[in-house]
């Protein structure tokens, strides 16, 4: 495991597991968040954002934590190992509303409240983006190292047994 890719739903906990993984194996941990958002909420451009994760991705090590659906293909091609986080819509729920207000590393400012788009962007991710994730992994299946959970409890034994 030397190139690591974490996807999954928001409030999965893609952040918190990158970071623990980050400290066990010592490999830097890139969150896509804090490369695509401005702490004023608004954004680079696309064209920026691909150039950095291109430079990323040129690195002999790294672990990427982040959905961002779009990038899928160009980061799965570029990895080693594809960590998906198939937790339920009911879990990843709980896990924004918990760090509501709560400053993160993962993101450059604090959510002071549970915007109701962005709880419709998760439950839409379900139904939109999910299957998408899903014919992918089946696709690098026999090329790449696809772990999956499908909760916390076997996100933190993998990460005891490393």
């Amino acid at each position: 495991m030397n190139k690591i890719v974490v996807v999954g739903p928001s409030g999965a906990g893609k952040s918190t597991l990158s970071r623990k993984l980050s400290s066990k194996l010592n490999i830097s941990l890139y969150h896509l968040d804090n490369i695509f958002w401005n702490s004023d909420k608004t954004h680079i451009t696309k064209e920026e954002f691909d150039k950095k994760l291109e430079e990323i991705l040129s690195l002999d090590n790294y672990i990427i934590d982040g959905d961002y659906s779009r990038t899928y293909e160009a980061r799965f091609k570029n990895s080693d190992t594809i960590i998906f986080l198939n937790y339920p819509l009911d879990l990843c729920i709980n896990g924004v509303s918990e760090r509501i207000g709560k400053k993160r590393l993962d993101i450059p400012w604090v959510e002071e409240e549970f915007d109701p788009l962005f709880m419709q962007w998760i439950k839409n991710w379900f139904i939109e983006t999910k299957p998408i994730l899903l014919n992918l992994l089946d696709k690098y299946r026999d090329t790449k190292t696809i772990i999956e959970f499908k909760d916390r409890n076997q996100a933190n034994d993998f990460i005891n047994s490393l």
